[in-house]
């Protein structure tokens, strides 16, 4: 039986402070707890009317050496480290108030982040969590630029991050993986951000890397370099002197891992495809990924969660998979025999739903008198079948199954939608609408054939002890 999982907050407020990277103001930087289906927003409370911001892809106003979040003028940049942090910790609802306009870059990793929200705690709420979860493939491809970005199915959340830059030395070539997120805080967390040194000179030109410090990225040479530059950059970095190592980067920090790039990228893919707003059940396999690419995959989700949202979630059936009941179980529990006994099986029970199979074959006995030259299975008995399912929910809760039977009391709200035909399978969806108490069970039940939906109903049902 797969247990659904809640949602989580943290339990109570907590403050960190440094400066951000581009800018190099000083900020403080708080994570609220947040209620459910709240989601991660960040609020800038040094502005009138203190602004809230979601964290959506569809809110990203620019992706240069960072991930910018925008909403009218205000701002916040580089959010990439911490939404990574709690994606991997698996919160879902969180409140970030900034007094500026950039994270602060702290050492460059989401370590201080993932050390921060364990310190606040971590409360489970009531609601239940919603993935996305990866049907089929999808794929985002930028070739001018040799990015690729494709999501698989999968049960979780799991990555692989491939770089390559032609003239590093370093990154020649080179390749991270994450099984899965409980891998992140000790394979992932403090691997930091890197920078070019050719991508140096205009930024320290242009004043962007004010919050720079030779402690929080790697810088990584991939030009000639005169031991004068090499001196102008300990002056400006306030370091004795700096020199540089044979894998072709300077001594400014020792690597963690010596894939510790490729490593931040795939941090930085968690943190970016967060903006699709829930977590992914689904295997990324990123080629050269940057913050644009990330935030356009992440666009790609949202219009894949926009246009699934108006059709209620299809059940994926696999047929190789061992269903949760046989036919063998579901006798044991129902009292019903063919040819009125109407599910197959049983492949999926969370707390509060079931999904039950039927194959519809032309051996089932109405079609013998139900319009016989045009076999078309009768609406009451996919009915009765929706019914069946909803029953053994029911009957599963209970220590002695056989000893009771289901009635049904109500049926509200049927709607046929399309014809059941011999060799369709009908997979019934019936989930809980209210708590299963003093032996009453509101459900409400949709029958589907492939991805369209054949019949849907409100039942309301009672559990008799049999005589």
């Amino acid at each position: 039986m797969s247990m659904s999982e809640k949602q989580r907050t943290i339990k109570q407020p907590i403050t960190l402070k440094g400066t951000g990277l581009h800018t190099g103001v000083n900020v403080n930087f708080t994570l609220n707890p947040a209620p459910a289906n709240h989601g991660f927003k960040f609020k800038r409370i040094d502005l009138e009317g203190e602004p809230v911001i979601d964290a959506l892809a569809d809110n990203v106003s620019f992706t240069q050496r960072g991930t910018v979040l925008q909403k009218g003028e205000a701002k916040v940049s580089t959010i990439e480290h911490c939404l990574a942090a709690l994606t991997a910790l698996k919160i879902d609802n969180c409140l970030i108030e900034v007094d500026g306009p950039e994270a602060p870059i702290l050492d460059g990793s989401a370590k201080y982040f993932v050390k921060a929200i364990k310190e606040a705690g971590i409360e489970e709420l009531d609601e239940e969590r919603v993935f996305f979860e990866v049907k089929e493939k999808m794929v985002f491809e930028d070739k001018e630029r040799g990015i690729k970005i494709v999501a698989l199915p999968d049960d979780e959340f799991s990555a692989d991050v491939k770089i390559s830059f032609d003239k590093s030395l370093l990154l020649s070539n080179q390749y991270a993986t994450l099984d899965n997120l409980d891998e992140f805080e000790d394979e992932v967390a403090a691997c930091r951000t890197f920078v070019f040194l050719h991508e140096l000179e205009p930024l320290l030109k242009n004043n962007l890397i004010k919050g720079g410090d030779l402690d929080n990225a790697i810088i990584i040479i991939d030009k000639e370099i005169s031991q004068e530059e090499l001196d102008k950059l300990a002056d400006l970095f306030d370091k004795p002197r700096v020199e540089v190592q044979p894998t072709g980067i300077l001594n400014n920090v020792e690597l963690v891992y010596s894939n510790e790039p490729a490593r931040h990228k795939l941090l930085d893919v968690i943190g970016d495809l967060a903006l699709c707003g829930m977590p992914i059940k689904g295997h990324i396999v990123a080629t050269r990924p940057g913050h644009m690419a990330n935030v356009e995959f992440a666009k790609l989700i949202r219009k894949e969660i926009k246009k699934r949202g108006l059709r209620p979630d299809v059940p994926h059936y696999d047929p190789t998979k061992e269903p949760v009941f046989d036919i063998n179980d579901i006798k044991k529990m129902l009292p019903h025999r063919p040819p009125f006994l109407l599910v197959d099986k049983i492949i999926d029970i969370k707390e509060k739903s079931i999904i039950g199979i039927k194959n519809v074959t032309m051996n089932e006995p109405f079609f013998v008198g139900h319009f016989p030259d045009e076999p078309v299975m009768p609406a009451v008995l996919q009915i009765e079948a929706m019914a069946q399912t909803g029953g053994l929910y029911i009957l599963n809760q209970l220590d002695d199954p056989g000893a009771y039977s289901t009635y049904f009391l109500k049926i509200d709200n049927v709607k046929l939608r399309k014809k059941v035909v011999p060799g369709d399978t009908i997979i019934f969806k019936l989930e809980l609408v209210t708590e299963f108490r003093r032996g009453m069970a509101n459900m409400k039940g949709t029958a589907f054939v492939g991805d369209q939906i054949v019949s849907e109903g409100e039942f309301m049902a009672q559990v008799v002890k049999n005589k």
